[in-house]
């Protein structure tokens, strides 16, 4: 199959806290499987400490597995370092380069293809043009408000039309109205560039404005991944039901 097979993945830590105990220390993520289509955006949804952005670092090989496999486009991913999956990664903090303005920040992935200098403008110019950010090129990241930081962040991620954008909690520092507007911009733009994509988040409402389908998470495990409306409408089980607030 094309595009992301997550297989039975477990992932452990070796320091033992908390009630999930495994073999080797705590179970973060308990065989989890999941597939994601080229194109498709798939939200993992759940708690803090349920294990989501456990699974995401994982796809992206900057947590060892103790279980699974993680496969692309065929492909198994086991030994292939995080630089040489060809994935784009984006955070709760942008991590911006202070020192770069906002051209150059978008342009970072683009500096070791072989783009000429006109070729990689326009290729920032459209990506900022994509976030809302027409004519921002030579501003300042410092001067910029948090979801203006947001935005390059994403345009930054976007530019080397990664194979596969894993996105963790990049929205959860904004406030509330904010995070609903820009939950919409990011649908957008990864609709209109066509990435495939996985999308951490523990609100319910921003995993339903991005992603095609959901799949919630608790204590390490994958309860049920489908359409936010079938979600609302048949949760697989009474945790699913009361994690999204359909049950007392």
């Amino acid at each position: 199959m094309a595009g992301l097979e997550i297989r039975d993945v477990t992932v452990r830590y070796g320091v033992v806290t908390g009630s999930a105990r495994g073999p080797g220390g705590v179970t973060a993520v308990d065989r989890v499987s999941l597939t994601v289509a080229p194109g498709e955006v798939v939200a993992l949804l759940g708690p803090s400490g349920c294990g989501k952005s456990s699974l995401l670092r994982a796809v992206a090989g900057l947590e060892p597995l103790s279980g699974g496999r993680v496969v692309y486009d065929g492909e198994d991913l086991a030994g292939l370092p995080v630089h040489k999956r060809r994935f784009g990664l984006m955070f709760q903090e942008g991590q911006l380069f202070p020192h770069r303005d906002v051209r150059r920040n978008v342009a970072y992935g683009l500096e070791t293809q072989e783009l000429s200098r006109a070729e990689r403008d326009a290729r920032v110019a459209t990506l900022l043009d994509l976030v809302g950010l027409a004519g921002y090129e030579g501003r300042a990241v410092p001067t910029l408000s948090g979801g203006e930081q947001q935005r390059v962040a994403l345009a930054r991620a976007l530019a080397p039309q990664p194979r596969l954008l894993l996105l963790d909690e990049p929205l959860s520092a904004l406030d509330r109205q904010l995070r609903e507007r820009l939950a919409g911009e990011v649908r957008a733009a990864l609709v209109e560039t066509g990435t495939t994509a996985v999308f951490v988040t523990h609100d319910h409402a921003e995993a339903a404005t991005v992603a095609d389908r959901v799949g919630v998470m608790d204590r390490g495990r994958l309860l049920q991944v489908a359409a936010p409306d079938e979600l609302r409408t048949a949760p697989a089980s009474d945790r699913v039901a009361e994690f999204l607030g359909l049950r007392d």
